[in-house]
């Protein structure tokens, strides 16, 4: 069955490069021939002369964009405007907030010209957390719609005798959460292994519906329904307690042993179709950041109520942060920490107040926000650094470390630093021009 599986994915994958490898065409077939049929037999319209007229015209334009070209490149254009403003919103803040302590020593927050830096709502960091997964296309979407473009997927890819090797794929793809996921296969493998140990005993053919086990692991994950159809399981109503409750029940008649047997090692032996995060990867001048601070509840492995309490606690933050804290009070802040999230907003910080952004899993390594940053630079012949809000550089050994772990969850700010060590003079331009397209509107 794991050999199936495996043979069945490379089957796709190899379909869909064949897919995007454009048009055949016979070997013997001359390229005269094939520029022919790619016209679909249709004589392309013939183009008419333009005028005496309209070539003098032609020519005056062409001679006026020539005199209004210059030698400056056009990176530097847009990245000398788009540091001005960076430097003028920085100017603007720091004004901003002496206004504002100024206030708040007199005791008024309600002078002319106050700042309204600090009464624009706050917005949202990122729409959302969104993924591609190349096996199928190479769309941009948030984790629900691809679970339902993988279930359709396979539910097409595989025939109706196939049907609980496509559940058992679909559970392992199309549900959020490893270990939901797992405590659903070893509780669908124990219901098939009862069966398969004990054929003879009725009370292993049945499953409550209402029953809390049912209930929390297997019902409401995606595939379940289908498996357990697969392995012979018809819902029906049975007397339980003097009412009538919804069961599952298994008969000899739809399934057999064997059966069972196979669905088991292939609910062990299924591999999930993988999703990759997408960065979607942001470039931000210093008041846009500010603004967009909020991050949407999928960064979060919280409850609501949960999620309300750390909202409090985040206004906090910035009191910790500047405080001396001792071991012992970082090691118990990280405790605290561990597990609240499954994504990070990283914002990196130029010289130029530049500010790239990315979106990482909290599992990843620090080496990742390094080699995301490489693949925007402009150059990559200069090694850099990158600095803590707590002035704490972060090193070449952190590389293997997770992000969770060097605390850089849910969201931080990193400065960025070419390293001079070579005493080489650094490039003043950061970011690539295809990059800096990504400026978002105001």
């Amino acid at each position: 069955m794991a050999d199936k599986i495996k043979s069945f994915f490379q089957k796709k994958v190899k379909d869909q490069k064949f897919k995007h490898a454009g048009k055949g065409h016979k070997l013997t077939e001359s390229s005269s021939s094939q520029q022919a049929s790619t016209s679909h037999g249709k004589d392309a319209p013939k183009r008419q002369e333009p005028t005496s007229d309209a070539r003098v015209a032609g020519q005056a334009a062409l001679a006026r964009l020539e005199g209004m070209k210059t030698n400056t490149p056009k990176l530097n254009i847009s990245y000398a405007s788009i540091q001005a403003q960076a430097k003028k919103e920085l100017e603007q803040e720091k004004q901003a907030l002496a206004r504002q302590a100024a206030e708040k020593s007199s005791g008024s927050t309600d002078q002319p010209g106050s700042s309204k830096l600090i009464s624009e709502p706050k917005l949202l960091a990122v729409s959302g957390v969104f993924h591609r997964c190349p096996l199928i296309s190479e769309e941009v979407l948030d984790k629900e719609a691809w679970f339902d473009k993988i279930q359709d997927f396979l539910s097409a890819q595989l025939s109706d005798d196939e049907a609980g090797l496509s559940a058992c794929l679909i559970i392992h793809s199309c549900n959020d959460g490893a270990e939901r996921i797992n405590n659903c296969v070893k509780t669908l493998c124990k219901y098939l292994e009862n069966i398969c140990n004990e054929p003879n005993e009725p009370k292993y053919w049945k499953i409550r519906m209402s029953n809390k086990v049912f209930q929390e692991k297997v019902k409401g994950l995606r595939g379940t329904k289908e498996l357990l159809e697969a392995a012979g399981f018809n819902k029906e109503k049975l007397m339980h307690q003097d009412q009538e409750e919804d069961f599952l029940v298994w008969s000899p008649e739809r399934s057999n042993i064997d059966s069972l047997t196979t669905l088991i090692d292939a609910l062990n032996s299924s591999e999930s179709v993988s999703l990759i995060l997408d960065r979607n990867t942001q470039v931000l001048l210093p008041s846009q950041a500010a603004q967009r601070s909020e991050l949407p509840a999928e960064f979060y492995k919280l409850t609501p109520e949960e999620l309300k309490r750390e909202q409090f606690e985040r206004t906090k933050a910035k009191e910790q942060n500047e405080m001396l804290m001792t071991q012992a009070m970082r090691e118990k802040l990280m405790k605290d920490k561990e597990r609240k999230y499954k994504y990070t907003l990283i914002r990196i910080r130029f010289p130029d107040n530049i500010i790239l952004q990315g979106t990482f899993a909290v599992d990843e390594k620090y080496e990742d926000v390094l080699n995301f940053v490489r693949e925007h630079l402009l150059t990559e012949e200069f090694s850099f650094h990158l600095i803590t809000a707590t002035r704490e550089k972060l090193s070449i050994a952190d590389s293997d470390k997770t992000l969770e772990s060097l605390n850089l969850v849910p969201a931080v700010i990193l400065t960025f630093f070419w390293d001079s060590s070579g005493n080489t003079e650094v490039p003043v331009h950061y970011l690539k021009e295809e990059t800096l397209s990504l400026l978002q509107n105001v």
